[in-house]
Order: structure tokens, then sequence, then C-alpha cells
């Protein structure tokens, strides 16, 4: 078989690639928290007849230069722009990260996480914790008392007061845990199995979940009670050295290990230590550039009919070698 043939299957498979890159970016243009792709072509190499050689020098041959033949293209990578894109106003318990960083979730279980150690200590736990990580931070409280993400109900898990849950409480970042409302009279109370005590619910710029509960009024002899605001835990932001080495896993969400090209790992309260804080009422939306998209779409397409165009080319020539024979 001709060589141009193959190499021209080659290109139709490398752009039947890109277009399905550019369709699913299209598909997810109003997609919460979507991080549009980047498919990129690279050389594919078959053969070199004459190989590189350096000249005699004065009274002797002259140099020669190497001499290839190319085998078409193939995928170099897949790029993912993890640029953060423009808030979208949601109302309700929503939140962006203003800057790099992801919540962080988790599909089932409800396992502490101890951290606050050393880099390389906090980035082994938390990467084999099987958490999911999002930028939809979009929450809501379940029936028995536990936040979690309105896209798939996963957990989600940050950092609880300890003792007193009312006013201003010290949230030590030293255990990642669920965020659960339960609260008994203000003080944390972990046998509490709903949420009937929470009345209201907010989150802040720094990710403090506050819940209105039902108290005794202080002094009451006749049973009365009063809402009393209550700090039930803190959302936990985690940033990652290398975030482009996150593995996408669906639904807007991401997944690393501690096999992977995402590096360091560490999980903080949002606006602490360099992280980004919280635009409250508001959800990230898809980061694709529509303009972008079809111009791309374009020039792919004149690809993928150019390499259709050889292939009827080197059909033809065969053609033309076959009636040779007759």
């Amino acid at each position: 078989m001709l060589r141009a043939m193959d190499s021209a299957v080659a290109g139709l498979r490398a752009h039947q690639n890109k277009l399905d890159v550019i369709g699913h970016n299209l598909a997810n243009v109003n997609t919460a928290g979507y991080k549009s792709q980047s498919y990129l072509f690279k050389e594919a190499m078959y053969q070199t007849s004459t190989n590189s050689t350096a000249g005699g020098g004065a009274g002797g041959s002259g140099g020669v230069n190497a001499a290839q033949y190319g085998y078409g293209t193939m995928m170099g990578s897949i790029w993912v722009d993890m640029g953060a894109s423009t808030p979208t106003q949601m109302g309700g318990l929503t939140a962006t990260i203003d800057g790099e960083g992801f919540f962080m979730t988790m599909a089932s279980g409800t396992s502490n996480i101890t951290v606050g150690g050393t880099p390389a200590a906090d980035t082994t736990a938390i990467k084999g914790a099987d958490f999911q990580y999002t930028r939809v931070g979009q929450f809501k409280i379940d029936s028995q008392g536990y936040l979690v993400d309105s896209n798939s109900n996963n957990f989600v898990y940050g950092f609880r007061p300890t003792g007193s849950a009312i006013g201003n409480p010290t949230i030590p970042q030293t255990n990642l845990q669920p965020i659960r409302v339960c609260q008994k009279n203000g003080t944390i109370d972990d046998t509490i199995d709903s949420a009937a005590l929470a009345k209201s619910v907010k989150i802040d710029s720094q990710g403090k979940i506050t819940v209105g509960i039902e108290v005794p009024v202080a002094g009451s002899t006749t049973g009365e009670t009063e809402i009393v605001e209550a700090v039930i835990g803190q959302v936990a932001v985690v940033t990652f050295q290398n975030q482009e080495g996150l593995t996408k896993s669906g639904g807007s969400y991401y997944t690393a290990s501690n096999t992977d090209n995402s590096g360091v790992c560490q999980a903080k309260g949002p606006g602490d230590n360099g992280i980004g804080g919280l635009i409250t009422g508001y959800v990230e939306a898809s980061n694709v550039d529509m303009a972008k998209e079809f111009s791309e779409l374009i020039t792919t397409q004149r690809g993928f009919q150019a390499n259709t165009k050889m292939i009827t080319v080197s059909d033809q020539i065969l053609e033309e070698l076959v009636n040779m024979k007759r």
C-alpha cells in the first residue's frame, strides 16, 4: 500500500479524535464548572532513508542531511484549560472559589482524614482517601444533616469546630471530615440523626457554614425557645501543585492518586495560606470559548477533508498501477 495512504489514514484518525474533543467542549458550553480541552497533534515518523553525516572537511566529501519519510500524525496530548471562568449568580447555598482549588467530596463513607502534618504526609493521606474534587459549589443539607453537593449528593468535607458552635468558634484545620448539622443547645453532639434543628443555613466567603438552631431561652420556666446562629463547620478547599495532572471522572469531578502527576496538595479553609476565598451565591460557569471552538472546528474539518482527498488520490494511483497490467 502507498505510504501516502497510510499517512492519510493516520490523519483521518487524529482529526476525528480532535473533532470528538471539540464536540465534547461544545456540548458542555453551559455545564457548570466544566474545563475545556484542547487536542494537540504530533508528527508520526516512519522511516529514515539516509542518516545525517558530517562532511569530510577540506578535500573531503560534503555533509549529508537526513532523509526521512513521515507517517502522518497522531495525538500529542489533550490539554485541559483549568483557568477559572465567570461566576454565574445562583443564590441559595452556593459558592465559587475565587482562585485555584477544588471542593472536596466523597461519594460514600464518612471517614475522617488527619492533616496538618508535613506536605508529603498530607498529600498521601488526601490522595489515598478516594475524594472527588469539583469546582461546582452547589450545596444542600440532606435528611441526615450532612452537607452534600447537589450534583451527586456526595458528602462535602471540611473542618468542624470543637465544643460550643455558637458565636465565632475556633475551627482547627487538622481533621478533614464530612460537615454535619449536629448541634444540641449550641454544642457539638454527634448523636443527633436529623437536620430538624436547622432552621436556616448559609455560607460565607471563608467557607463557614452557619445554621439557625432552636435552643431553650435562658432562665425560661415555660419551655420557650429561640433561634441562634451556630457554625457547623468550614468547607475545605484543596490545591494541587499541578492541577492539570488530575484525572476527569465525569460529572464535573476530578480524582487524584499517589501515583499521578498532580504533585503535592494541601487542604485549608478558603482564604487561608494564599488559597482563594469564596464568592457566595455564585457557581462557576463553563470556560468553553465558543468562538475558539468554532474556528477550531472549521480548520479541523478542512484537515479531515484534505486527508480524505489524499486517500482518493492514492486510490487513483493504485488503480493506474492495476490498469498497467491489462
